[in-house]
């Protein structure tokens, strides 16, 4: 999946990005047509939990979009996916029952 990774205010390193991307690549088991993505990595300047990861994701006919907060990228990016996956399975049914 294309993937766009945009980290406002600071430099994400390559590892990172190629940890997002993994996970992202993951959702294809459950909706095989995704059609591309795009990553906002914030850091907040409150609290512990100030990493802030936001992600929408292009699906044939609607937008996904999640967004959870966390201590690292990391962590904020596996409750985002997790998040996107209900989605794509709830999204899955209704196309499944023709309601979109």
């Amino acid at each position: 999946m294309k993937l766009q990774v945009h980290s406002i205010h600071f430099n994400a390193d390559r590892r990172l990005i190629d940890f997002i991307q993994s996970k992202l690549d993951k959702l294809e088991t459950f909706y095989d047509r995704l059609v591309d993505g795009e990553v906002f990595l914030r850091i907040n300047n409150e609290g512990i939990e100030n990493k802030t990861v936001e992600i929408k994701l292009k699906v044939p006919g609607s937008q996904l979009f999640a967004k959870e907060q966390a201590r690292s990228f990391e962590a904020a990016t596996d409750l985002a996916t997790e998040a996107l996956r209900a989605q794509l399975k709830r999204f899955k049914t209704k196309i499944k029952n023709g309601r979109v």
